[in-house]
C-alpha cells in the first residue's frame, strides 16, 4: 500500500463501536484525484468506516492518517478542522428548505469561518458553476428536481476546496439517467484533483463507470479490482 502520497491511509486498522469489533485488519488508501467505489452489504461496517474517515469514530488500533490528522489520536476539538478538509455528499441531500440555493452554500461557509462577503458570493457562484447550476442560485431548494438538489449538495461539499469527498449513496434516490449525470459530475471533480470515495449499491452505475472498488465484508475491506478491470459482480449480493 502506497502511503506517502495518499490523501488518507489506514494500515492494519481496527474499528470498534460499543466495545465490539466492526472492522479489523483494514488496509486502505486514497490517492489524489482518484475516484473509488466503496461497496458492501447492509450491516457490513461500511457506515462505520465512513464515520471513521470524518472523525466521528477513532481507530481502535493500527495506524491511519487523514490529511494531517492521526485517526487514532484526533481530538474532538480538531474534528471541525478535519471536516473543512473533506466534503460529504448524502443520499437525502440535507438542504435547508427555508433558504435558496446560494443561501444554503453561504450558511455552510459562514459556519466554517468565512467572513469576507465578496469572497463568499464569489465562491458560491464558482461551485454552482462547477456543477452546472449557476443559473439556479436564486431558486428555493424545493423548486429543484432531485438531480439538481444533489448537484447543490455536491456544490456545498466543494465550498471549502476539500482534499476529498465522501459520497454516501449519492444516487440512491435518483432515477438512472439522473444518476449518470451525478456520477459524471463526481468523475469530473476527481479529474480536477479532488478525490472521491463513493459508497454505493448501484451495480449498473459501476458497470457504466468502472473504477477501483473496495468491498467491506467479513469484518474487513478488500480491493476487488486492483488493476481497474471491472468485475461484473456476478458473485456479489447486497442483500
Amino acid at each position: 500500500m502506497e502511503i506517502k502520497n495518499s490523501i488518507f491511509w489506514i494500515k492494519e486498522g481496527e474499528i470498534r463501536q460499543g466495545g465490539d469489533i466492526v472492522l479489523k485488519n483494514v488496509n486502505l488508501h486514497l490517492e489524489k484525484g482518484e475516484f473509488v467505489y466503496l461497496i458492501g452489504r447492509t450491516g457490513s461496517g461500511k457506515s462505520s468506516l465512513l464515520k471513521t474517515l470524518y472523525g466521528e469514530i477513532k481507530l481502535s488500533s493500527g495506524t491511519g492518517m487523514i490529511s494531517d490528522f492521526d485517526m487514532q489520536k484526533i481530538r474532538r476539538k480538531d474534528i471541525p478542522y478535519l471536516r473543512r478538509k473533506l466534503g460529504i455528499v448524502f443520499q437525502d441531500f440535507q438542504l435547508l428548505s427555508d433558504r435558496n440555493v446560494v443561501e444554503n452554500l453561504i450558511f455552510v461557509m459562514k459556519s466554517t469561518g468565512w467572513k469576507d462577503k465578496k469572497a463568499i458570493q464569489a465562491r458560491a457562484h464558482e461551485v454552482l458553476s462547477l456543477v452546472g447550476l449557476d443559473h439556479k442560485g436564486h431558486k428555493m431548494t424545493q423548486q429543484l428536481s432531485g438531480g439538481e438538489q444533489q448537484r447543490v449538495s455536491i456544490a456545498r461539499s466543494l465550498v471549502n476546496k476539500p482534499e476529498f469527498i465522501l459520497a454516501d449513496e449519492p444516487t440512491g434516490n435518483l432515477d438512472p439517467e439522473t444518476s449518470k449525470e451525478i456520477i459524471s459530475v463526481l468523475l469530473a471533480i476527481a479529474k480536477e484533483g479532488t478525490s472521491v470515495l463513493m459508497a454505493t449499491h448501484d451495480i449498473t452505475i459501476m458497470e457504466q463507470f468502472p473504477a477501483r472498488t473496495i468491498r467491506v465484508e467479513n469484518e474487513t475491506v478488500k480491493e476487488l479490482n486492483p488493476m481497474n478491470e471491472f468485475d461484473p459482480f456476478k458473485q456479489v449480493s447486497f442483500e
